[in-house]
């Protein structure tokens, strides 16, 4: 039987690089494709709140993978080569899929800075992630492929 993503992303070994590569994702498509919206979020979210990234995304990063799962199993029983490429051509469904659970996050925090400032962004999220997919993809491939 295959591994699921949990048991390859979220293994004691490998979760820390998983979260290291996650966040260089993020710093990456902050500084390339961001707003000036976003960047001020991002630059809020981390003055104010120092580890705050790091923490939220070792928090958000096991059910991000619970919403990967159901692609990654699709895509390998296709025989595809390129995980990022299938993520980007389902760029009408995966975004919002991954938005759900910071969504579900941003509702339960009790820290107004950050509410305000993902609420200042996410109106605009769901083409970042969807330009960061073919990178999600790369990121899931290094380590489960």
């Amino acid at each position: 039987m295959t591994a699921t993503l949990t048991e390859i992303l979220l293994a004691p070994g490998t979760k820390p690089q998983v979260i290291d590569d996650c966040l260089t994702l993020i710093d990456h498509q902050v500084s390339d494709t961001a707003g000036a919206a976003i960047k001020l979020a991002y630059k809020t979210v981390s003055t104010v709140a120092s580890g705050y990234l790091r923490k939220t995304v070792k928090n958000l990063l096991p059910e991000l993978v619970e919403q990967l799962q159901p692609y990654w199993t699709e895509f390998t029983s296709s025989g595809g080569s390129d995980f990022g490429d299938y993520l980007a051509k389902r760029s009408d469904e995966v975004p919002e899929a991954l938005l759900s659970v910071s969504d579900d996050h941003a509702a339960r925090s009790d820290r107004p800075v950050v509410i305000k400032a993902y609420q200042s962004v996410r109106g605009g999220a769901s083409k970042h992630i969807e330009a960061a997919l073919p990178q999600v993809g790369a990121l899931v491939q290094k380590f489960a492929g």
